[in-house]
Protein backbone atom coordinates (compact mmCIF):
# COMPACT_ATOMS: atom_id res chain seq x y z
CA UNK A 1 0.00 0.00 0.00
CA UNK A 2 1.07 3.80 -1.05
CA UNK A 3 1.04 6.81 1.02
CA UNK A 4 1.30 10.52 0.32
CA UNK A 5 3.29 13.01 3.43
CA UNK A 6 2.10 15.84 3.30
CA UNK A 7 3.76 18.88 5.26
CA UNK A 8 1.18 21.17 5.26
CA UNK A 9 1.61 24.78 5.75
CA UNK A 10 2.90 25.57 2.40
CA UNK A 11 0.93 27.94 -0.01
CA UNK A 12 0.71 27.19 -3.99
CA UNK A 13 1.05 29.26 -6.10
CA UNK A 14 1.27 29.06 -10.33
CA UNK A 15 -0.58 27.52 -13.31
CA UNK A 16 -1.67 24.09 -13.20
CA UNK A 17 -4.38 22.34 -16.57
CA UNK A 18 -7.04 20.01 -15.87
CA UNK A 19 -6.67 16.27 -16.91
CA UNK A 20 -9.27 14.91 -19.76
CA UNK A 21 -12.49 13.38 -17.78
CA UNK A 22 -12.21 10.38 -16.10
CA UNK A 23 -16.15 9.90 -16.42
CA UNK A 24 -16.38 10.34 -20.19
CA UNK A 25 -13.19 8.70 -20.87
CA UNK A 26 -14.65 5.42 -19.22
CA UNK A 27 -17.69 6.02 -21.64
CA UNK A 28 -16.25 6.69 -24.99
CA UNK A 29 -13.66 4.14 -24.83
CA UNK A 30 -16.41 1.55 -24.22
CA UNK A 31 -18.60 2.39 -26.80
CA UNK A 32 -15.29 1.91 -28.99
CA UNK A 33 -17.17 -1.91 -29.03
CA UNK A 34 -19.90 -0.51 -31.27
CA UNK A 35 -17.53 -0.51 -34.56
CA UNK A 36 -15.13 -3.09 -36.27
CA UNK A 37 -12.85 0.19 -37.72
CA UNK A 38 -10.28 2.77 -36.11
CA UNK A 39 -11.67 5.00 -33.35
CA UNK A 40 -8.93 7.67 -32.22
CA UNK A 41 -9.47 9.25 -28.68
CA UNK A 42 -7.46 12.27 -27.26
CA UNK A 43 -6.70 14.28 -24.52
CA UNK A 44 -7.50 10.44 -22.06
CA UNK A 45 -6.46 10.79 -18.70
CA UNK A 46 -3.87 8.44 -17.43
CA UNK A 47 -5.34 6.98 -14.27
CA UNK A 48 -5.73 3.67 -12.78
CA UNK A 49 -9.73 3.05 -13.82
CA UNK A 50 -8.84 4.43 -16.98
CA UNK A 51 -5.72 2.25 -17.52
CA UNK A 52 -7.73 -1.30 -16.00
CA UNK A 53 -11.04 -0.40 -18.46
CA UNK A 54 -7.58 -0.50 -21.01
CA UNK A 55 -6.22 -3.39 -20.43
CA UNK A 56 -9.74 -5.26 -19.71
CA UNK A 57 -10.14 -4.49 -23.70
CA UNK A 58 -6.76 -5.67 -24.95
CA UNK A 59 -7.18 -8.77 -22.42
CA UNK A 60 -10.75 -8.92 -24.47
CA UNK A 61 -8.90 -8.27 -28.14
CA UNK A 62 -9.70 -4.97 -29.09
CA UNK A 63 -6.25 -3.42 -30.83
CA UNK A 64 -5.11 -0.45 -28.40
CA UNK A 65 -2.33 1.42 -30.09
CA UNK A 66 -0.48 4.81 -28.29
CA UNK A 67 0.33 7.41 -30.89
CA UNK A 68 0.81 10.03 -28.25
CA UNK A 69 0.13 10.29 -23.98
CA UNK A 70 -3.32 10.61 -23.79
CA UNK A 71 -4.16 9.65 -27.48
CA UNK A 72 -4.83 6.05 -27.98
CA UNK A 73 -6.69 4.47 -31.28
CA UNK A 74 -9.19 1.40 -30.48
CA UNK A 75 -10.29 -0.98 -33.03
CA UNK A 76 -12.60 -3.52 -31.59
CA UNK A 77 -12.88 -6.37 -35.12
CA UNK A 78 -11.81 -9.33 -34.17
CA UNK A 79 -13.20 -9.86 -30.35
CA UNK A 80 -12.33 -12.88 -28.27
CA UNK A 81 -16.12 -13.38 -27.43
CA UNK A 82 -15.48 -16.86 -25.05
CA UNK A 83 -13.29 -14.49 -23.12
CA UNK A 84 -16.30 -12.87 -21.72
CA UNK A 85 -17.67 -16.15 -20.02
CA UNK A 86 -14.47 -16.96 -18.31
CA UNK A 87 -13.59 -16.08 -14.70
CA UNK A 88 -11.09 -13.95 -15.53
CA UNK A 89 -13.30 -11.74 -16.91
CA UNK A 90 -15.93 -12.08 -14.60
CA UNK A 91 -13.08 -11.07 -11.83
CA UNK A 92 -11.51 -8.20 -13.15
CA UNK A 93 -15.10 -6.77 -13.79
CA UNK A 94 -15.72 -6.68 -10.07
CA UNK A 95 -12.76 -4.79 -9.22
CA UNK A 96 -13.70 -1.82 -11.84
CA UNK A 97 -16.73 -0.05 -12.09
CA UNK A 98 -16.33 1.24 -15.38
CA UNK A 99 -16.73 -2.08 -16.74
CA UNK A 100 -20.54 -1.46 -16.38
CA UNK A 101 -20.58 0.95 -19.07
CA UNK A 102 -19.31 -2.43 -21.64
CA UNK A 103 -23.04 -4.17 -21.56
CA UNK A 104 -24.47 -2.22 -23.79
CA UNK A 105 -22.16 -2.17 -26.88
CA UNK A 106 -21.30 -5.69 -26.25
CA UNK A 107 -25.60 -6.28 -26.17
CA UNK A 108 -26.11 -3.92 -28.86
CA UNK A 109 -23.67 -5.35 -31.59
CA UNK A 110 -23.07 -8.86 -30.33
CA UNK A 111 -26.41 -9.73 -28.79
CA UNK A 112 -24.79 -11.19 -25.34
CA UNK A 113 -23.20 -9.78 -22.24
CA UNK A 114 -21.72 -10.68 -18.94
CA UNK A 115 -22.45 -8.86 -16.18
CA UNK A 116 -20.67 -9.36 -12.57
CA UNK A 117 -20.97 -6.93 -9.74
CA UNK A 118 -18.95 -3.62 -10.63
CA UNK A 119 -16.25 -2.59 -8.16
CA UNK A 120 -15.11 1.27 -7.53
CA UNK A 121 -16.27 3.52 -4.57
CA UNK A 122 -17.94 2.06 -1.38
CA UNK A 123 -19.74 5.18 -1.09
CA UNK A 124 -23.31 3.69 -0.41
CA UNK A 125 -25.49 1.50 -2.40
CA UNK A 126 -25.16 2.12 -6.13
CA UNK A 127 -27.52 0.14 -7.97
CA UNK A 128 -27.90 -1.02 -11.58
CA UNK A 129 -31.46 -1.31 -11.46
CA UNK A 130 -31.86 1.58 -14.29
CA UNK A 131 -29.29 0.05 -16.39
CA UNK A 132 -31.17 -3.50 -16.50
CA UNK A 133 -34.46 -1.72 -16.82
CA UNK A 134 -33.39 -0.15 -19.77
CA UNK A 135 -31.82 -3.39 -21.60
CA UNK A 136 -35.40 -4.89 -20.25
CA UNK A 137 -37.47 -2.49 -22.25
CA UNK A 138 -35.45 -2.86 -25.16
CA UNK A 139 -36.44 -6.49 -25.51
CA UNK A 140 -33.27 -7.98 -23.80
CA UNK A 141 -33.76 -10.60 -21.29
CA UNK A 142 -31.37 -11.41 -18.57
CA UNK A 143 -30.66 -14.58 -16.16
CA UNK A 144 -28.34 -15.39 -13.28
CA UNK A 145 -25.74 -18.07 -13.69
CA UNK A 146 -25.74 -21.06 -11.30
CA UNK A 147 -22.73 -20.72 -9.01
CA UNK A 148 -21.46 -17.90 -10.45
CA UNK A 149 -22.18 -14.20 -9.28
CA UNK A 150 -23.00 -12.83 -12.47
CA UNK A 151 -25.83 -12.18 -14.93
CA UNK A 152 -25.99 -12.95 -18.55
CA UNK A 153 -28.06 -10.43 -20.92
CA UNK A 154 -29.21 -12.09 -24.53
CA UNK A 155 -31.01 -10.25 -26.88
CA UNK A 156 -31.73 -11.78 -30.75
CA UNK A 157 -32.85 -8.07 -31.84
CA UNK A 158 -32.80 -4.88 -29.46
CA UNK A 159 -36.32 -3.06 -30.75
CA UNK A 160 -36.85 0.52 -30.04
CA UNK A 161 -39.33 1.69 -27.72
CA UNK A 162 -40.55 4.51 -25.47
CA UNK A 163 -38.78 4.96 -21.77
CA UNK A 164 -39.11 6.53 -18.78
CA UNK A 165 -36.44 6.14 -16.25
CA UNK A 166 -36.44 5.31 -12.97
CA UNK A 167 -33.65 8.08 -11.78
CA UNK A 168 -31.17 10.18 -14.38
CA UNK A 169 -28.28 7.67 -13.71
CA UNK A 170 -25.92 9.09 -15.86
CA UNK A 171 -24.24 5.37 -16.43
CA UNK A 172 -27.26 3.93 -17.06
CA UNK A 173 -27.93 6.82 -19.66
CA UNK A 174 -24.85 6.09 -21.22
CA UNK A 175 -25.30 2.44 -21.46
CA UNK A 176 -28.87 2.85 -22.69
CA UNK A 177 -27.93 4.83 -25.08
CA UNK A 178 -25.26 2.64 -26.30
CA UNK A 179 -27.75 -0.25 -26.75
CA UNK A 180 -30.00 1.74 -28.71
CA UNK A 181 -28.41 2.68 -31.53
CA UNK A 182 -28.73 -0.49 -33.23
CA UNK A 183 -31.69 -1.12 -32.26
CA UNK A 184 -34.43 -1.96 -34.59
CA UNK A 185 -36.84 1.56 -35.21
CA UNK A 186 -37.34 4.46 -32.75
CA UNK A 187 -36.16 4.87 -29.40
CA UNK A 188 -37.01 7.92 -26.98
CA UNK A 189 -35.38 7.86 -23.68
CA UNK A 190 -37.09 10.43 -20.95
CA UNK A 191 -35.79 11.64 -17.57
CA UNK A 192 -31.96 10.70 -18.94
CA UNK A 193 -29.03 11.85 -17.93
CA UNK A 194 -27.34 15.21 -19.48
CA UNK A 195 -24.46 15.76 -18.15
CA UNK A 196 -21.74 17.25 -20.32
CA UNK A 197 -20.07 13.67 -20.68
CA UNK A 198 -23.27 12.02 -21.95
CA UNK A 199 -23.34 15.00 -24.55
CA UNK A 200 -19.62 14.53 -25.79
CA UNK A 201 -21.01 10.45 -26.35
CA UNK A 202 -23.96 11.02 -28.04
CA UNK A 203 -21.70 13.54 -30.64
CA UNK A 204 -19.47 11.19 -30.40
CA UNK A 205 -21.96 8.78 -31.98
CA UNK A 206 -23.22 10.99 -34.22
CA UNK A 207 -20.06 11.67 -35.69
CA UNK A 208 -19.32 7.51 -36.23
CA UNK A 209 -23.29 7.42 -37.71
CA UNK A 210 -25.51 7.16 -35.46
CA UNK A 211 -28.52 9.22 -35.14
CA UNK A 212 -29.23 10.62 -31.62
CA UNK A 213 -31.46 13.83 -31.40
CA UNK A 214 -32.35 15.70 -28.11
CA UNK A 215 -28.61 15.97 -26.54
CA UNK A 216 -28.04 18.49 -23.51
CA UNK A 217 -31.75 17.67 -22.66
CA UNK A 218 -33.30 14.90 -20.82
CA UNK A 219 -35.75 13.63 -23.50
CA UNK A 220 -33.24 11.91 -25.85
CA UNK A 221 -33.92 9.99 -29.54
CA UNK A 222 -32.27 7.15 -31.00
CA UNK A 223 -33.22 6.20 -34.36
CA UNK A 224 -31.42 2.57 -34.89
CA UNK A 225 -28.71 2.44 -38.20
CA UNK A 226 -27.29 -0.55 -39.24
CA UNK A 227 -23.73 -0.13 -38.71
CA UNK A 228 -21.36 2.78 -37.28
CA UNK A 229 -17.80 3.79 -38.24
CA UNK A 230 -14.57 5.24 -37.05
CA UNK A 231 -13.85 8.86 -35.64
CA UNK A 232 -11.64 10.91 -33.51
CA UNK A 233 -12.83 12.00 -30.34
CA UNK A 234 -11.18 14.70 -27.96
CA UNK A 235 -12.32 13.99 -24.21
CA UNK A 236 -12.90 17.45 -22.05
CA UNK A 237 -11.58 18.59 -19.18
CA UNK A 238 -12.41 16.99 -15.67
CA UNK A 239 -14.91 19.21 -14.23
CA UNK A 240 -14.44 17.18 -11.13
CA UNK A 241 -10.66 18.04 -10.89
CA UNK A 242 -11.26 21.85 -11.54
CA UNK A 243 -13.37 21.96 -8.97
CA UNK A 244 -10.99 20.08 -6.79
CA UNK A 245 -8.22 22.71 -8.01
CA UNK A 246 -10.84 26.18 -6.98
CA UNK A 247 -11.16 24.50 -3.23
CA UNK A 248 -7.19 23.79 -3.14
CA UNK A 249 -6.48 27.32 -4.56
CA UNK A 250 -9.12 28.78 -1.93
CA UNK A 251 -8.05 26.91 0.75
CA UNK A 252 -3.98 27.19 0.57
CA UNK A 253 -3.38 29.54 -2.72
CA UNK A 254 -1.56 32.32 -3.35
CA UNK A 255 -2.70 32.71 -6.82
CA UNK A 256 -3.55 29.89 -8.90
CA UNK A 257 -4.48 29.79 -12.13
CA UNK A 258 -6.69 26.64 -13.75
CA UNK A 259 -6.07 26.53 -17.39
CA UNK A 260 -8.08 26.07 -20.62
CA UNK A 261 -11.30 24.33 -18.34
CA UNK A 262 -14.30 24.41 -20.74
CA UNK A 263 -15.99 27.26 -18.79
CA UNK A 264 -19.05 26.56 -21.10
CA UNK A 265 -19.08 22.34 -19.16
CA UNK A 266 -18.66 23.19 -16.22
CA UNK A 267 -22.25 24.29 -15.40
CA UNK A 268 -22.80 25.73 -11.56
CA UNK A 269 -19.69 24.99 -10.18
CA UNK A 270 -17.72 27.60 -10.04
CA UNK A 271 -20.94 29.78 -8.53
CA UNK A 272 -20.80 26.89 -5.59
CA UNK A 273 -17.47 28.08 -4.51
CA UNK A 274 -18.83 31.84 -5.02
CA UNK A 275 -21.59 30.90 -1.93
CA UNK A 276 -19.14 30.23 0.12
CA UNK A 277 -17.11 33.56 -0.40
CA UNK A 278 -14.27 32.04 -2.84
CA UNK A 279 -13.41 34.59 -5.23
CA UNK A 280 -13.39 32.66 -8.81
CA UNK A 281 -12.38 34.50 -11.60
CA UNK A 282 -12.57 33.84 -15.19
CA UNK A 283 -10.14 35.12 -17.60
CA UNK A 284 -11.50 33.63 -21.05
CA UNK A 285 -11.15 29.86 -20.54
CA UNK A 286 -9.05 29.73 -17.70
CA UNK A 287 -9.69 30.56 -14.17
CA UNK A 288 -7.96 32.38 -11.38
CA UNK A 289 -8.25 32.39 -7.71
CA UNK A 290 -6.65 34.68 -6.03
CA UNK A 291 -5.05 34.47 -2.31
CA UNK A 292 -7.89 34.57 -0.01
CA UNK A 293 -7.67 36.23 3.56
CA UNK A 294 -10.97 35.29 4.27
CA UNK A 295 -13.91 33.87 3.00
CA UNK A 296 -17.63 34.54 3.99
CA UNK A 297 -20.30 31.88 3.32
CA UNK A 298 -23.00 33.65 1.61
CA UNK A 299 -26.55 33.27 3.06
CA UNK A 300 -30.03 32.90 1.40
CA UNK A 301 -31.92 36.04 0.14
CA UNK A 302 -34.31 35.43 3.18
CA UNK A 303 -31.31 35.84 5.78
CA UNK A 304 -31.40 31.64 6.43
CA UNK A 305 -28.16 29.82 6.56
CA UNK A 306 -26.47 28.52 3.54
CA UNK A 307 -27.47 24.52 2.10
CA UNK A 308 -25.59 23.24 -0.52
CA UNK A 309 -27.27 20.04 -2.22
CA UNK A 310 -25.92 17.86 -5.20
CA UNK A 311 -28.49 17.41 -7.66
CA UNK A 312 -28.47 15.84 -11.27
CA UNK A 313 -27.31 17.98 -14.20
CA UNK A 314 -27.06 20.72 -14.02
CA UNK A 315 -27.20 20.54 -10.41
CA UNK A 316 -24.24 20.15 -8.53
CA UNK A 317 -22.37 17.02 -8.94
CA UNK A 318 -22.02 15.01 -6.03
CA UNK A 319 -18.59 14.49 -6.58
CA UNK A 320 -17.66 17.79 -5.77
CA UNK A 321 -19.94 17.72 -2.33
CA UNK A 322 -16.52 16.37 0.07
CA UNK A 323 -14.45 19.24 -1.78
CA UNK A 324 -16.81 22.51 -0.66
CA UNK A 325 -17.42 20.75 2.30
CA UNK A 326 -13.20 21.13 3.22
CA UNK A 327 -13.47 24.32 1.78
CA UNK A 328 -16.11 25.62 4.26
CA UNK A 329 -14.34 25.08 7.22
CA UNK A 330 -12.02 27.28 6.71
CA UNK A 331 -14.72 29.65 5.60
CA UNK A 332 -16.40 32.91 7.98
CA UNK A 333 -19.77 31.88 8.38
CA UNK A 334 -21.92 28.27 8.64
CA UNK A 335 -23.00 25.88 5.92
CA UNK A 336 -25.14 23.01 5.81
CA UNK A 337 -23.51 20.49 3.60
CA UNK A 338 -26.68 17.85 2.21
CA UNK A 339 -25.56 15.00 0.57
CA UNK A 340 -28.22 13.70 -1.12
CA UNK A 341 -27.10 10.74 -4.01
CA UNK A 342 -25.23 8.58 -1.73
CA UNK A 343 -25.45 7.82 1.99
CA UNK A 344 -22.11 6.82 2.96
CA UNK A 345 -19.99 9.52 1.53
CA UNK A 346 -19.86 11.75 4.15
CA UNK A 347 -18.56 9.48 6.74
CA UNK A 348 -15.13 10.54 5.89
CA UNK A 349 -15.90 13.66 8.11
CA UNK A 350 -14.68 11.79 11.36
CA UNK A 351 -10.95 12.37 9.64
CA UNK A 352 -11.82 16.19 9.33
CA UNK A 353 -12.80 16.73 13.19
CA UNK A 354 -10.15 14.65 14.62
CA UNK A 355 -7.99 17.86 12.46
CA UNK A 356 -10.13 20.23 14.50
CA UNK A 357 -12.27 20.78 11.83
CA UNK A 358 -15.76 22.15 13.13
CA UNK A 359 -18.48 19.74 12.02
CA UNK A 360 -21.51 18.18 13.16
CA UNK A 361 -22.56 14.77 11.40
CA UNK A 362 -26.16 14.91 11.31
CA UNK A 363 -27.31 12.07 9.41
CA UNK A 364 -25.52 10.10 6.53
CA UNK A 365 -26.45 12.36 4.16
CA UNK A 366 -26.31 16.29 6.04
CA UNK A 367 -23.19 17.93 7.67
CA UNK A 368 -23.40 21.42 9.04
CA UNK A 369 -19.53 22.61 9.08
CA UNK A 370 -18.97 25.82 10.97
CA UNK A 371 -15.96 27.71 9.76
CA UNK A 372 -12.66 28.68 11.32
CA UNK A 373 -12.49 32.23 9.30
CA UNK A 374 -8.62 30.97 9.13
CA UNK A 375 -8.39 31.57 13.23
CA UNK A 376 -7.50 28.00 13.98
CA UNK A 377 -5.58 26.05 11.47
CA UNK A 378 -6.13 22.52 11.26
CA UNK A 379 -3.86 19.94 12.35
CA UNK A 380 -1.92 17.10 10.57
CA UNK A 381 -2.84 13.33 11.39
CA UNK A 382 -3.00 9.90 9.75
CA UNK A 383 -5.77 8.92 7.43
CA UNK A 384 -6.93 6.72 4.73
CA UNK A 385 -8.60 7.69 1.86
CA UNK A 386 -12.03 5.83 1.71
CA UNK A 387 -12.53 6.71 -2.13
CA UNK A 388 -11.83 9.24 -4.83
CA UNK A 389 -13.46 11.95 -3.96
CA UNK A 390 -12.85 12.28 -0.05
CA UNK A 391 -9.11 11.04 -0.90
CA UNK A 392 -8.56 14.81 -2.36
CA UNK A 393 -10.54 16.57 0.29
CA UNK A 394 -8.45 14.49 3.03
CA UNK A 395 -5.03 15.94 0.74
CA UNK A 396 -6.40 19.89 0.43
CA UNK A 397 -6.98 19.53 4.02
CA UNK A 398 -3.50 18.35 4.64
CA UNK A 399 -1.80 20.63 2.48
CA UNK A 400 -4.09 23.25 4.92
CA UNK A 401 -2.92 21.85 7.95
CA UNK A 402 0.06 22.96 10.43
CA UNK A 403 2.12 19.58 10.27
CA UNK A 404 2.96 16.92 8.84
CA UNK A 405 0.18 14.34 7.59
CA UNK A 406 -0.01 10.64 6.07
CA UNK A 407 -2.65 9.46 3.74
CA UNK A 408 -2.68 6.27 3.16
CA UNK A 409 -4.83 4.00 0.73
CA UNK A 410 -3.92 6.29 -2.25
CA UNK A 411 -4.69 4.18 -4.55
CA UNK A 412 -7.90 5.58 -4.45
CA UNK A 413 -6.51 8.75 -5.29
CA UNK A 414 -4.82 7.72 -8.20
CA UNK A 415 -8.20 6.35 -9.79
CA UNK A 416 -8.99 9.68 -10.38
CA UNK A 417 -6.16 12.51 -10.59
CA UNK A 418 -3.52 11.62 -12.67
CA UNK A 419 0.23 11.81 -11.26
CA UNK A 420 -1.35 14.55 -8.50
CA UNK A 421 1.78 15.16 -6.54
CA UNK A 422 4.23 15.86 -9.25
CA UNK A 423 1.58 18.45 -10.67
CA UNK A 424 1.08 19.76 -7.06
CA UNK A 425 4.92 19.78 -6.13
CA UNK A 426 4.96 22.38 -9.73
CA UNK A 427 3.15 24.33 -7.54
CA UNK A 428 4.90 24.54 -4.23
CA UNK A 429 3.27 21.38 -2.47
CA UNK A 430 5.19 19.56 0.02
CA UNK A 431 4.25 15.74 -0.55
CA UNK A 432 5.73 12.61 -0.99
CA UNK A 433 4.52 9.02 -2.30
CA UNK A 434 5.70 6.41 -0.39
CA UNK A 435 5.27 2.81 0.22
Amino acid sequence: MQSFIIEGGHPLRGTITPQGAKNEALQVISACLLTDEEVRIKNIPDILDVNNLIMLLLDMGVKVSKNAPGDFTFQANDLHLDYLESDEFVQKCSSLRGSVLMIGPLLSRFHRAVVAKPGGDKIGRRRLDTHFLGFGYLGASFDRISGRDVFELKADQLKGCHMLLDEASVTGTANIIMASVFAEGTTTIYNAACEPYIQQLCHMLNNMGACISGIASNLLTIVGVEKLHGTTHTILPDMIEVGSFIGMAAMVGDGITIKDVSLQHLGIIPDMFRRLGVNVEVHGDDLFIPHHDTYEVDSFIDGTIMTIADAPWPGLTPDLISVLLVVATQAKGSVLIHQKMFESRLFFVDKLIDMGAQIILCDPHRAVVVGHDHKIQLRAGRMTSPDIRAGIALLIAALSANGTSRIANIEQIDRGYQDIENRLRQLGAHIERVR
